[in-house]
Formats: C-alpha cells, sequence, structure tokens
C-alpha cells in the first residue's frame, strides 16, 4: 500500500496495547477498576479492528471494529458496573494467587505463546506471525484471570479480555468471513447474560461473589 512500516508498526502498537492492558487487568484490586481496564481494552480492539480493515482492504472488519465499540467499550463493561452497584461490590477484592506471583505468572505465559507461536508459523508473514503471538498472548493472560481470581464478576472480565484476544487474532487474518465475527459477537452476549444470571444466583444464594464458597457444594465431599 506504499506506507512502508506504517502498517506493520500501527499494527504491532495496537497489539502490544492490548497485552499491556490485559497484565493492568491482572493488577488491579478493585473491581470497578478492572472494569475500567476492560472497557480500554475492547477500545484497543475496536482501532485494532478497524486498522486491519484499512490494511487489509476488508470492508467487513470496519463492522467488526463498530461492534467491539459498542459491546466491548460500552455495553458490556455498563452492564458489569450496573451489576456492581446492584450488588455493591465496589471494594477490593483478594485474588486466590497474588498480584506478583499472577504478573510472573503471566510473563511466562507470554514467552510461551512466542515460543508455541513463532515456530508453527514459519513462512507467514511476519506481521501475521506477531500479531497472533500477542493475541494467544491476551487470551493465555485471559485464562490466567479466570483461574486466580475467586470472585465471579472478575471471572466474567477474565472470560470478555479472553475472547478480545480470539478476536484480536481473528481480524490479523485476511479473508476472515464476516459470520464467523458476528457469531462470535453473538456469542459473547450470550455469555454474559449467562455469567449475569450466575453471578446473582450465587449472590442470593450465598451473600457474597466469592467463588470459593462453592467448593463445598461440588458433590466431592462427604
Amino acid at each position: 500500500m506504499g506506507f512502508g512500516q506504517l502498517p506493520y508498526d500501527v499494527a504491532h502498537l495496537l497489539g502490544g496495547a492490548m497485552l499491556l492492558l490485559s497484565f493492568m487487568l491482572l493488577y488491579q484490586r478493585r473491581v470497578a477498576a478492572v472494569v475500567s481496564v476492560l472497557a480500554a481494552q475492547g477500545a484497543v480492539l475496536a482501532a485494532a479492528a478497524a486498522w486491519q480493515g484499512f490494511v487489509q482492504g476488508a470492508p467487513q472488519l470496519y463492522l467488526t471494529a463498530l461492534i467491539a465499540a459498542v459491546a466491548k467499550a460500552g455495553l458490556i463493561p455498563f452492564a458489569l458496573r450496573w451489576m456492581i452497584r446492584k450488588l455493591a461490590l465496589a471494594r477490593g477484592v483478594d485474588p486466590a494467587l497474588g498480584i506478583g506471583p499472577s504478573l510472573v505468572a503471566g510473563v511466562g505465559l507470554v514467552a510461551l505463546a512466542i515460543m508455541v507461536t513463532l515456530p508453527i508459523t514459519t513462512g507467514a508473514q511476519a506481521l501475521a506471525r506477531e500479531d497472533l503471538a500477542l493475541a494467544l498472548s491476551v487470551v493465555l493472560l485471559g485464562m490466567l484471570m479466570m483461574i486466580t481470581r475467586r470472585n465471579a464478576i472478575l471471572q466474567v472480565v477474565g472470560l470478555m479480555s479472553l475472547e478480545n484476544g480470539l478476536v484480536l487474532a481473528a481480524v490479523g487474518v485476511t479473508g476472515m468471513p464476516l459470520v464467523v465475527e458476528l457469531s462470535t459477537a453473538a456469542l459473547v452476549m450470550l455469555v454474559l447474560v449467562v455469567a449475569g444470571v450466575f453471578t446473582f444466583q450465587i449472590r442470593g444464594r450465598f451473600d457474597s461473589l466469592d467463588t470459593a464458597l462453592l467448593h463445598p457444594h461440588r458433590g466431592e465431599e462427604g
């Protein structure tokens, strides 16, 4: 397209920003702050999708960017904030794994993502290879957040961040069908609804969102 290194540099800047925000999700101790970071990650994802649409000459990615901006940077964080206010959860939450160990584990997962992705994508364009490595890192950090956070809201945020990584990987693949993107967006909204119902059920039954309270009810004891 005659832009030299610009497509490469901007794509990596946006992917790196999403990775940084994933680490910020692990670092935050307050539920409200975590939701704000998730909204920022959704906005960066929207920008990344729009940029890939411009670079690839793929107008359908502009719709992906619009969906990400409306749903991930707007509607989903709004719904999570509503649940926080409804359940009076604007306070700190103790993680199952400390902040420091979580960040160290996150660095290890990023290294793993690079070690796995780069060798198996040999021969692909450098932009696609490194974008996939960044996207896989975001996915793994989302999984880590789901595992190391006992609060149901934060586990939902981890799931949303994981899905953001999947979308980041998808928009970097030239020619991805639009139906895949729309199906993904619909699935995320469905998961959010189910997670909201699940959260209210936990709150109503145990008067807390600490999922550790569910352990005695798993049928593994007694």
